[in-house]
């Protein structure tokens, strides 16, 4: 045999054991989005949004917000099509002033052959801004979904009032699934002041898994968000428990796959040159067994691409804002996305 046949024997191998692979195994990606200050132009006499309107400090016109939505279009249309040309099965998002900008987004040019929908509630949040949950109804449908109120502590902000868990039941292709998204209070105040406001909005995520898990150990749920708050936080690691590594995952707890990422100074949001890893996707040990029918958990990614990144000035190398202070910086949103791969084997 020549060495040139040889060759060709190989490259054809290696391609046939990669294509196998690939036809093997299905992926279906979920993720969640911070969009930093999404209003819409309107004045809503019952929240606090003055200051994203067209005669405002900012002058937040229809310009700056068709504009604004186009960046997040763009984004959101690129999130993990390098996995699946489809992009994200459920995207979570946050900072939302209601399903008006929702609505808005999804018929952006860019991801609107996708024929997107939503589901959103409004949120107590003083300021207006609520959670919601973008899906692609060629993987995922919906079945039951609730708002669930988060009582802050006494002291712990100026404010009583956050923005609510959102819960969504569903079927992913197949896989009955359980979906909480989050924006847990922030660190606006002082981070130690409101550490129990955190620790409030985390005991009602966690609340909702232990009832899941009363009933089935096995239940497969995804706990997304801007926690504001790192993996290691105690409202991750101690309020749910969440591990990480997968060895430590008992029965109905959770898995964080997010630490390794921060303690290799990874991060999602820049903040006086540190990172801070805010935004995560924590699964129930119910996605972690690779042997099953169903879905499973592979990796997690940071989409943090090159064309996201400040370029210049003194937030470079941060993500890239919308925002310089009061004036409008042509970015996409101060938080990085964020998506977990799951893989479902074909025959």
């Amino acid at each position: 045999m020549t060495r040139s046949v040889l060759i060709i024997i190989i490259i054809i191998t290696l391609f046939s054991t990669s294509y196998a692979q690939k036809e093997n195994f299905k992926p279906t990606l979920i993720g969640f989005y911070n969009l930093e200050n999404f209003y819409d132009t309107v004045n809503n006499s019952a929240v606090d949004d003055e200051e994203f309107l067209p005669n405002s400090e900012r002058h937040y016109n229809t310009h700056v917000f068709l504009d604004k939505v186009e960046r997040l279009g763009s984004v959101i249309a690129q999130i993990g099509t390098d996995i699946n040309p489809d992009g994200f099965s459920l995207l979570g998002v946050a900072e939302i002033e209601n399903d008006t900008v929702l609505n808005i987004l999804i018929k952006n040019r860019n991801i609107k052959n996708r024929n997107i929908k939503i589901v959103h509630y409004n949120s107590p949040d003083k300021r207006g801004i609520d959670v919601g949950l973008l899906y692609n109804p060629k993987y995922f449908t919906p079945i039951y979904s609730a708002p669930f109120f988060v009582k802050l502590p006494s002291g712990s902000k100026e404010s009583f009032l956050t923005r609510d868990v959102l819960y969504v039941k569903g079927i992913l292709d197949g896989d009955t699934i359980h979906v909480m998204v989050n924006h847990w209070p922030s660190r606006s105040g002082g981070e130690e002041r409101s550490i129990p406001a955190r620790a409030a909005a985390a005991a009602v995520a966690k609340k909702i898994v232990d009832s899941l898990m009363a009933i089935n150990k096995n239940t497969k749920v995804v706990i997304m968000g801007d926690l504001n708050d790192d993996p290691v936080s105690p409202s991750l690691t101690k309020i749910l428990g969440a591990k990480e590594n997968m060895a430590d995952v008992k029965d109905g707890g959770l898995f964080n796959p997010w630490v390794d990422f921060y303690k290799k100074g990874i991060g999602t949001i820049a903040y006086q040159d540190a990172w801070g890893l805010f935004d995560q996707v924590v699964v129930s040990k119910g996605w972690l067994d690779k042997a099953q029918s169903g879905y499973h958990f592979y990796k997690a990614n940071i989409f943090n691409k090159e064309f996201l990144v400040q370029q210049t000035g003194k937030y470079k190398g941060y993500p890239k804002r919308t925002w310089d202070g009061m004036t409008y910086n042509y970015g996409y949103s101060d938080h990085f996305p964020v998506y977990v791969t799951m893989l479902k084997k074909v025959n």
